[in-house]
């Protein structure tokens, strides 16, 4: 999740059948498409659903964060550092700043305003993490929904997202640094951040200020999977002997996942809450993964009818992610209005209960905000924008050219 957006696969031509297929574009790795599509698949599942076991079952936000920093690292190898990162920044910014200007917007309607925190000329400088989100930018805790169409909660729901786009601005502005210092230790250099992670958790290091108390927990608890994204990049992992990964990574995991289970939060175990066991569990579970990893340059012949829609999970990957949150408060509003219905209350309310048809309503709604709001990650990357990329020749893309 890695959520930064990539360039589009190659795109089918039309009247072309699927044994023709041309391979993917030079240099695109269709399993970590794979894998971007189902962290993001995830997240939506995790943040509508609530269920404690998804993070474990699948780490989506160490999975993203690793195939960022293997793109990131390849993109160090070919290109000088300060113009690798103005790259990563201006596919990152303008999506945020799209969300920003829409959210914040509809806060100040609301009645959200300097005054809402007591510290006025906090505010307006805490304003501006809404431009470049080196700390959490500021929300407006309880601003009034639309009565029947967006739940009072709307603007928390939205600020929920931008932990990741911070942690990742981070990543990147020290990912020059990070991959000199993994190419001269690389084993000290990647389990550095689960020895921070763990320094935090048991005290042994005090961090005054929560804003950076908030960056060092997520570059404890994900700093190792950046890294080993880059380390698969740059060849560190495949220098290991093959039954070294198999035989310590499940170690790795039991260790974080007991941790989960003695420390968490009763009854849920949350992994998202426990930042060191999530340190040890994503480590683990993406060291696996790139372990196994198979490097499609093309689809394997099982998994081209999921071709469109991972190729439009990864053109949209930033605008899904930013954007889901708000969509599962829209889609819980409109849903709530079936209860007006005497014969769905009477006989169905089992229906009404179920979270399962809200998450079609859900996937409509961030369908609606890719067509709407998609079109920026296009224009971030310097591409043409589109309204559907899903790798497809014709139909929609075709029609608005």
């Amino acid at each position: 999740m890695s959520t930064a957006p990539t360039q589009p696969a190659l795109q089918e031509q039309p009247g072309e059948v699927p044994e023709q297929r041309p391979a993917a574009a030079p240099g695109r790795d269709r399993y970590f498409d794979l894998l971007r599509a189902i962290a993001l698949g995830r997240v939506v599942f995790y943040h509508l659903f609530g269920w404690a076991w998804l993070p474990v079952v699948f780490p989506s936000m160490g999975v993203m964060f690793a195939l960022a920093g293997n793109l990131m690292a390849r993109s160090l190898g070919k290109r000088p550092a300060v113009q690798v990162v103005r790259g990563r920044m201006r596919r990152l910014l303008p999506p945020l700043w799209l969300l920003g200007t829409i959210g914040v917007s509809g806060m100040l309607l609301g009645g959200w305003g300097p005054d809402s925190e007591g510290h006025p000329a906090w505010w307006w400088i805490h304003l501006s993490f809404w431009i470049l989100p080196l700390s959490d930018p500021p929300y407006g805790e309880g601003v009034p929904g639309i009565h029947g169409l967006i739940g009072s909660e709307w603007s928390e729901q939205l600020a929920v997202p931008l932990w990741y786009i911070r942690a990742y601005l981070w990543f990147v502005l020290l990912s020059p640094f990070l991959l000199k210092a993994l190419r001269a230790l690389p084993w000290p250099t990647i389990l550095s951040p689960i020895a921070l992670s763990a320094a935090l958790e048991f005290g042994w290091l005090n961090v005054p200020s929560w804003r950076l108390d908030s960056n060092l927990v997520d570059f404890g608890a994900f700093g190792a999977c950046w890294l080993l994204g880059m380390a698969h990049q740059e060849g560190i992992l495949q220098r290991l002997p093959r039954y070294v990964v198999p035989s310590l990574a499940p170690v790795v995991a039991c260790i974080g996942l007991w941790y989960m289970l003695t420390h968490g939060f009763r009854p849920n175990h949350d992994l998202d809450d426990i930042p060191f066991a999530q340190s040890l569990w994503s480590f683990a579970t993406v060291l696996l993964l790139l372990h196994f990893s198979p490097s499609w340059s093309e689809w394997p012949r099982p998994l081209r009818r999921w071709d469109r829609l991972v190729t439009l999970f990864n053109s949209r990957a930033v605008t899904i992610y930013l954007w889901h949150n708000v969509c599962i408060v829209v889609a819980e509003s409109l849903w709530d209005h079936l209860w007006n219905v005497p014969l769905l209350e009477e006989h169905a309310p089992w229906l009404l209960e179920s979270s399962w048809p809200l998450l079609v309503v859900v996937w409509a709604l961030t369908a609606c905000c890719i067509l709407a709001f998609g079109w920026m990650e296009d224009v971030a990357a310097k591409r043409r924008p589109r309204l559907w990329p899903d790798g497809s020749g014709g139909g929609r893309n075709a029609r608005h050219r």
